[in-house]
């Protein structure tokens, strides 16, 4: 063996030639995170016992388009204008259902609004999910049957500016409730773990009834007569 092979064996016995190991989460971290999923599960347990009247929202809506615009859209071409008033049936839809969650989401944001990491990425990124809520928060409920009858009344050949307002502020922010990076693992104790454990059965409820909005979600496309 030659004394170069010797000396790196020397070095890795000792630890010389190994890779530093991660520095230690620091408490701070250790902190922000523990605030962060307290708050995530508070807003998802609040969104849980809200489940049955977020989801008869959209029921809601589909009785007033039956009511006051059925057929509205009768005729309307399949193209990327009937995207656009697709999306806006989306946007009713996810509005109304959120009504119940506001003041929670209101207080989410609060709670987390000052938290930051020592990993800046982690920090953007919970500021964007937080800035996509206060987008949604800012937001009312359009008026799709009047849009809808816009759209009819000048041949479909553009879309009111109502709807192309609306649909521009809320696809980019819509979000669902319940947001854990996996940037924060490195940062989680054995209480924030359980916090995330607890969270995830919850998220899966709430994604679950999301799902079963969308039979909700063409009713109220067949009964407008749009496409999507």
């Amino acid at each position: 063996m030659g004394k170069r092979s010797i000396l790196l064996l020397f070095l890795a016995a000792i630890g010389l030639g190994a890779v530093p190991a991660s520095a230690p989460a620091s408490s701070a971290d250790i902190a922000a995170t523990q605030a962060y999923l307290q708050a995530n599960y508070a807003l998802v347990r609040v969104a849980r016992s809200h489940l049955k009247a977020s989801e008869d929202a959209p029921l809601m809506t589909l009785a007033q388009v039956k009511r006051e615009c059925p057929l509205a859209g009768e005729g309307s071409p399949q193209d990327p204008e009937s995207t656009q008033m697709s999306d806006e049936v989306i946007g009713a839809m996810v509005i109304g259902a959120g009504n119940p969650d506001r003041p929670a989401i209101k207080t989410f944001i609060s709670s987390v609004a000052n938290l930051s990491w020592s990993n800046h990425r982690l920090t953007s990124a919970i500021r964007a999910y937080t800035s996509k809520l206060k987008t949604l928060l800012s937001l009312s409920a359009p008026n799709l049957c009047g849009d809808v009858r816009a759209w009819a009344a000048n041949g479909y050949h553009s879309l009111p500016a109502s709807t192309v307002a609306f649909v521009g502020k809320f696809m980019p922010a819509w979000v669902a409730l319940g947001y854990v990076p996996g940037q924060l693992t490195p940062y989680e104790s054995s209480a924030a773990t359980t916090l995330v454990d607890h969270a995830a059965g919850l998220e899966q409820q709430l994604t679950e009834g999301e799902a079963r909005a969308v039979e909700h979600w063409g009713d109220i496309m067949n009964e407008l007569v749009l496409n999507p």
